[in-house]
Formats: C-alpha cells, structure tokens, sequence
C-alpha cells in the first residue's frame, strides 16, 4: 500500500497537488478530453509530416541539407521550374519584340504591355537610381519625363544612347561632347565669367546686369557659340543644351552656371550593351519613349 496521503478539497471535492499559495490550494483537476485529443493528432501529425516533407536539417550523412521527405517537395525546385517556364515564356515575347517595329508594337495591345512591364522593372532596376522613378530626374541627372532632350528624343536615338551611353569609355559609338573647364584652365577670368553668365541669364530673361550682359555676349560669341549657336538654341548632334529654357541639369541658378562654365560638366552614363540583352534595351527605349517626351 502507499503511504501517500491524498488531500481532498473540502469546498470541491477535488483532490489537490498539495501545494498552497497564500492558503490557496491548486486542485488536480483533469485537462479536457478534447484537449487531451487535439494535443495528440498534432503529434501524429509532426510525425507524418517529418516523414513525408523536407523537416529536420542537417542529420549525420545529410551534409548541410536537410531531410527530403518521402514525397520528394522542393519550393527550390518548384521555383526553378517556374523561371524556366517564365524565360521560355518571355523568349517567345522577345523576339516579337525584337522582330517588331515601332508602329507594329504601338498596334499590338499584348506586345505593347510586355514591352512597356519589361522596360518599367528594367528601369526601375538599372536607371531608377540615377533618374528617379518614372524619370523625374535629379540635379546633375536629365529628366526623362519631359520633351527636352540633349541629344535626341526618338525611339532609335534613345536606344542608340541606352545601348552606348555617353561619355563611355571602350565604347567606340558612345555619344560624347566635352565642354572646356573655362576657370579651372584659366581660359576665361572670373570677371569674364561673371559676364557670361548674366548673358547666359539673359536668354530666359533674367539677366540682372545689363552691362555685364552686354560684355557677356562677346565672350560668348568667342567661347560658347560654336556649340550653342549664336541664339544658345544648342546642337543636339553634340549633345550642347538650350540654354534659352528653363530646363538646366546641373542647375539654373547663377553660382550654378558659373560652377558649370569655371569647371565643365561632362558628366558619364554608362553603356548598357553587354550588361543588358538586347530585348531590354529595346523595352527600355520603349519605356523612355513613353514617359512624356517621345519624338
């Protein structure tokens, strides 16, 4: 017989573990059946699970992998099968675009929403950084999203300076233009360039020397009309700017001009061929094109 003594709750009738808390006693009631049932389907079922699905890591033997399971599941797989059916899927679509025209792609609904998703996540991947989303631009990054272009605005243009950037060195047909360090190389003095930029101000009328202006406009006859042209209407075969907008890259202001014209702005885009297929640099163009300012 034991010798264990059995306490019985006198208000209950429920035996007790016989431990007390502040002359509370805790009672031994039963779990719940149904807990008790729930409780033991959810171990059978960790069981049948680890048997059937990849579940326990790297045992002895397994290496760095984990179980396979009897039914063999993978995501890795399922996932690789996926990318596999997507690329055939987009291989099909790309060389329609490839093959297409402008027009034909603008006439075709499908083609032309598979041009325009896989230019916009290119975009997003590799030109976002630098123009901002949709092409907003930056100070020192052009915006795209305009019908102001440094070079040139259509489809074949565009994919030229996607397809070989500007200023891109190992790039034979890279765009390129160089503007002289005016101040840095001592070609102009600070007073002469203090005059062309009130004359560079002058094009959009905000000059606010009138004198200075007018002294500007020999210099600018000299140093700057080659590129620019005599009314600063630029040359987008060199890629020089209209300097008689408001649309300015690196900035409007007058310290900003006078930072460009003393020390140049020859800023780099890089080449995409090579780094891009050329169905992306297609739909990038496409995508380009469509922003706002297409010619």
């Amino acid at each position: 017989m034991s010798d264990q003594h059995t306490e019985i709750d006198a208000h209950s009738g429920v035996e007790t573990t016989g431990h007390t808390w502040d002359g509370i006693q805790e009672l031994n009631n039963p779990l719940p059946r149904w807990w008790l049932i729930v409780w033991y389907i959810t171990i059978a079922w960790a069981f049948v699970y680890m048997v059937l699905m990849p579940a326990i890591p790297a045992l002895p033997g397994l290496g760095s992998t984990n179980t396979p399971g009897l039914l063999g599941q993978s995501d890795r797989t399922l996932v690789a099968e996926k990318v596999v059916a997507m690329n055939a899927e987009r291989g099909v679509a790309s060389q329609r675009l490839m093959a297409a025209s402008l027009t034909e792609i603008q006439n075709d609904l499908n083609l032309q929403q598979f041009a325009m998703a896989m230019g916009e996540s290119a975009f997003g991947d590799n030109c976002a950084t630098c123009h901002g989303a949709g092409g907003r631009g930056a100070k020192g990054y052009p915006m795209l999203a305009d019908d102001v272009w440094l070079w040139t605005g259509t489809l074949d243009g565009i994919e030229q300076t996607v397809r070989h950037g500007i200023r891109h060195e190992g790039d034979d047909a890279t765009r390129f233009s160089a503007m002289p360090a005016f101040g840095r190389d001592k070609l102009l003095t600070s007073s002469e360039i203090d005059d062309l930029v009130q004359h560079v101000l002058s094009f959009s009328g905000r000059a606010t020397d009138a004198s200075a202006a007018a002294q500007g406009s020999t210099v600018f006859a000299v140093q700057c009309a080659t590129c620019h042209g005599p009314n600063a209407k630029g040359d987008r075969t060199i890629g020089a700017p209209d300097l008689t907008d408001a649309e300015w890259i690196f900035g409007g202001e007058p310290a900003d001009i006078a930072a460009t014209i003393a020390n140049a702005r020859n800023a780099h885009m890089p080449a995409w061929q090579g780094r891009l297929d050329d169905p992306t640099i297609k739909a990038l163009a496409l995508y380009v094109h469509s922003l706002g300012g297409g010619e």
